[in-house]
């Protein structure tokens, strides 16, 4: 291993590495960082019956299956003994489904089933009528339709061979949503934008852009919001208020961050680093050890025997140095490509930000992933 004493930037380590990426803030849209705030998507449960497997369902120790099938068939007006049931074409599951904002009663979404017991496949199953429900344990859709999976199980014992997950599937438009979640958009007049990204900065240069646009109708409320008062001529519009402010064109601004992904070498990071001056020192000692066998042959009308001998060898040695000098408060855009010959590898680089982070030497945060 070498010894590397340099004095570095941050982007020093940047240009040695497998891969990397620079992010610098750039003009975009609002709709692009913010969304109008009540427009969220709500999560939906519920349990029920997958029934129509070829002998794949849960066995006979699945006692939730079982009371299940039993108080379905009951409702039937069939009755029918737990003990003397026996059916694996049936499996318990889970559904799940992302109730999206504005949709309407007879709408249809996606849903998701899982077993919840010992099925070896629900792949080509029938999910009886399942209804779906909020937090609040209000039902908002129903879900029924066949399972598709995706994967499959054959055989059995150790004589089986399966590809993806059989126990997990979805139905694409399998659940009718029964009833509203829908909130009135800019009632009494107001609307506010949530920022995907809580910030000071970008919160004001929003405001600014509205409000140029519309004179002072918006405020920043925290760095995560910014309240709208809609124009009267708009009230009667909102739809069109909304998607002109979405069209605005605005700078985000974000903090001095690094993010390094240890496995594939690869670090992200904003053009608005700055690395204080700094010298690195980091390993350079190579220890070698060998070992080595000989004979030893004792001496003629000797009592001895003869032996084995292992000699062992210690070699420890330094090697040169390599020194690069960059100035304090150097930019990525600054030095971008520079320092090629330093020769580190990633886990050096990731060592040598790790340790100027901790020396205070680089004015950003480090993350790790």
């Amino acid at each position: 291993m070498r010894k590397i004493f340099t004095v570095v930037t941050l982007i020093t380590c940047l240009a040695l590495m497998t891969s990397t990426v620079f992010a610098e803030s750039a003009v975009t849209r609002i709709k692009d960082i913010a969304k109008v705030q009540g427009m969220r998507n709500n999560q939906l449960m519920g349990y029920g019956l997958v029934v129509g497997l070829p002998g794949t369902g849960d066995s006979d120790d699945t006692w939730q299956m079982i009371q299940s099938t039993v108080s379905l068939l009951r409702n039937y007006g069939i009755t029918i003994n737990a003990a003397d049931l026996d059916s694996d074409n049936v499996a318990a599951v889970m559904v799940t489904a992302t109730l999206p904002p504005f949709v309407r009663e007879g709408d249809t979404i996606d849903v998701v089933v899982g077993s919840m017991g010992d099925a070896d496949s629900i792949q080509g199953g029938v999910l009886l009528q399942t209804p779906l429900r909020a937090a609040n344990g209000e039902v908002y859709a129903v879900a029924q339709g066949s399972v598709s999976t995706g994967g499959f199980v054959a055989g059995r014992g150790n004589n089986r061979a399966q590809r993806n997950f059989p126990t997990a599937g979805s139905i694409p438009n399998g659940a009718i949503v029964e009833r509203t979640l829908e909130d009135e958009l800019g009632r009494n007049g107001q609307l506010s934008l949530s920022l995907g990204n809580a910030d000071f900065t970008t919160a004001s240069r929003i405001t600014n852009a509205i409000n140029s646009a519309y004179g002072n109708v918006a405020h920043a409320a925290n760095p995560g919001r910014v309240d709208i008062n809609i124009p009267g001529y708009y009230r009667a519009n909102v739809v069109e208020f909304v998607a002109s402010i979405e069209e605005l064109p605005v700078m985000p601004d974000t903090i001095a961050k690094v993010v390094v992904n240890e496995r594939t070498g690869t670090i992200v990071m904003g053009g608005n680093v700055r690395v204080d001056e700094c010298a690195i020192t980091q390993g350079g000692l190579t220890i070698r050890i060998n070992r080595t066998e000989s004979g030893h042959q004792a001496a003629p009308y000797s009592y001895g025997t003869s032996m084995v001998v292992k000699n062992v060898e210690l070699n420890a040695r330094e090697e040169t140095s390599s020194s690069v000098f960059m100035p304090a408060t150097t930019s990525v855009s600054d030095v971008i490509g520079a320092l090629n010959a330093v020769g580190a590898t990633p886990r050096d680089c990731i060592s040598i930000l790790q340790a100027m982070k901790a020396a205070g030497a680089i004015h950003a945060v480090l993350e790790i992933v």
